[in-house]
C-alpha cells in the first residue's frame, strides 16, 4: 500500500512537470498556423498523428501583423453585445467572429452556466486565450480542435452562429454567391452557403485589415492580460457593461427555463427559498472587478481599454460608435453608419428573434423598468450597489419613482479611454 501511494505521488509530480514544461514551451514559441498537440489544445480522442496531418495539410503564412488592429468585445449575456458586434461586422475591412469561444466551453465544460462557481468558469480560460491568439493570427484551423464532430478536409457545418459573421457569409467564403457582393440574413446563410470551408475563411481573414471578436465567456479584463501585452497582437479591448437590472430582466425573458424562479418571484411577489442569486451576483462581481481594473489604469492597459455603457450607446448610437472607432484608430465607413440608421429605430416587431439587433435602441435600454417588479429591483440594487454606483446607475427608492424616471437613472459620465 505504501509503495502504491508513493507511485501515485511520483506520477502526479511528473504530470505537473510535463504540463509546466509544455506551457513554457508554447509561450516561448512564435505563432504557428496549426495547433500544437497538447491535452489542452487538442480535442479528446485526437492523436498526435492526426494533429501532424492537420499541420501538413494547412498552408502556412508569414506576414507583418503591425498593420492590423485586433479588437475584443468583452461582455456578458444580454448586455447588448450582439448589437455592438454588428458595429464591427458591418465594416468592410473588419473580419468579425461571433462567440468562437462557445466551442471551447462546450468541449471542456459542456454544462457550464452563469450560475456555476468561479473556479468552474475559469477552467476554460487557458484554452480560450490560446484560441484567441490563433484566431487573431487568422489561423481558423485551430478551431477544429473544439468543433464536434471534427471537420473533414477543413469543412464543417457546425460552427456556432456562422450566419452572424458577414465575412463567413460573403464571397469568397460563400462560394454559391459567386462574385456578387451580397450579405445574407443569418438564417439564410447556412441554407444557401452550405458547409463552411475553413481554408477559404482563413484566406478571407488575412485579406481583411482588422479582426474583431465578441465574447461573453471571459469574466474579466485581467484574464486577457497575456494577450494585451503580446506585442504581436495590437489588441484593444472594448468592455461593454449594462445596468444589472436590465440584464436580469432580459435574461428572465430570454432564458425562461433557467430563470424560472426569478419569473415566479416576479409573478407572485414571493421570493423562492431556493432562488439562485449567483445568476445576478456573478454578473455584478465580474463587472466590479473588471471595471475596477480598467479604471485604475494599469500600465499594461494604456491605450488598450475602453469602457462603454450600453445605455449611452443605445441613446446616441452614432456618436458613441464614432468614439469607439476613434479609440481604435480605424476609419468608420458608410456601411456602419447605414446599419446604425436602419437598425436603431425599429419597433418591437422588427426584431425577428431573441438575438436580433433591429430595434428602437433607446426604448430597449430602459424597458426593464416596466418588466421587473419593484421588489426584484430593490433586491438587485442592494446586491449590486457597489457596481451600480461605480458605473453611474442611480437607484430608485419606490415603485412610482422607478416607473416615472428614465434618463435620470443613468448619470452623465465620461469613461474616457486610457491613452
Amino acid at each position: 500500500m505504501q509503495c502504491s501511494w508513493k507511485a501515485v505521488l511520483l506520477l502526479a509530480l511528473a504530470s505537473i512537470a510535463i504540463q509546466y514544461t509544455a506551457i513554457r514551451t508554447f509561450t516561448a514559441k512564435s505563432f504557428q498556423s496549426c495547433p500544437i498537440p497538447s491535452p489542452v489544445n487538442c480535442s479528446p480522442g485526437q492523436d498526435a498523428d492526426a494533429s501532424d496531418r492537420l499541420c501538413d495539410e494547412s498552408p502556412t503564412f508569414s506576414y507583418n501583423l503591425s498593420r492590423k488592429t485586433h479588437v475584443l468585445i468583452l461582455a456578458t449575456t444580454r448586455s447588448g453585445s450582439s448589437f455592438v458586434g454588428q458595429l464591427f461586422n458591418q465594416h468592410f475591412d473588419v473580419f468579425y467572429l461571433f462567440e468562437p469561444l462557445y466551442h471551447v466551453q462546450y468541449t471542456l465544460i459542456p454544462k457550464l452556466t452563469q450560475s456555476k462557481s468561479t473556479t468552474d468558469r475559469r477552467v476554460m480560460l487557458g484554452a480560450s486565450r490560446d484560441l484567441l491568439r490563433s484566431l487573431y493570427d487568422c489561423d481558423l484551423y485551430f478551431l477544429e480542435n473544439y468543433i464536434k464532430p471534427q471537420p473533414v478536409n477543413h469543412t464543417t457545418d457546425r460552427l456556432f452562429r456562422r450566419g452572424a459573421s458577414k465575412a463567413l457569409c460573403s464571397p469568397p467564403v460563400c462560394e454559391s454567391l459567386g462574385g456578387v457582393d451580397l450579405h445574407l440574413e443569418e438564417g439564410d446563410c447556412v441554407k444557401k452557403c452550405g458547409t463552411l470551408n475553413l481554408t477559404l475563411a482563413t484566406e478571407s481573414c488575412r485579406e481583411h485589415g482588422h479582426v474583431a471578436i465578441k465574447t461573453v465567456r471571459v469574466p474579466e479584463v485581467s484574464d486577457l492580460r497575456a494577450l494585451v501585452e503580446d506585442p504581436r497582437l495590437n489588441l484593444k479591448v472594448i468592455q461593454l457593461v449594462r445596468d444589472p437590472r436590465g440584464i436580469l430582466a432580459s435574461r428572465s425573458e430570454t432564458f425562461r427555463d433557467t430563470y424560472r424562479l426569478w419569473r415566479i418571484w416576479d409573478g407572485t411577489g414571493r421570493k423562492p427559498y431556493n432562488l439562485d442569486v449567483t445568476q445576478l451576483t456573478t454578473v455584478c462581481e465580474d463587472f466590479w472587478n473588471s471595471v475596477s481594473t480598467g479604471l485604475n489604469r494599469p500600465p499594461w492597459l494604456k491605450g488598450k481599454y475602453m469602457l462603454v455603457r450600453y445605455e449611452d450607446l443605445a441613446r446616441n448610437p452614432m456618436k458613441k460608435t464614432e468614439e469607439i472607432y476613434d479609440f481604435l484608430g480605424i476609419p468608420m465607413d458608410s456601411n456602419v453608419e447605414r446599419w446604425i440608421q436602419n437598425n436603431t429605430r425599429g419597433d418591437r416587431s422588427s426584431s425577428k428573434h431573441k438575438y436580433g439587433t433591429v430595434r428602437n435602441s433607446a426604448a430597449t435600454a430602459e424597458k426593464w423598468r416596466f418588466r421587473l417588479s419593484y421588489e426584484i429591483v430593490a433586491f438587485t440594487q442592494h446586491a449590486c450597489q457597489q457596481v451600480l454606483a461605480q458605473l453611474g446607475y442611480r437607484t430608485a427608492g419606490s415603485e412610482e419613482e422607478l416607473k416615472n424616471l428614465s434618463i435620470s437613472l443613468v448619470e452623465e459620465r465620461d469613461f474616457l479611454p486610457f491613452s
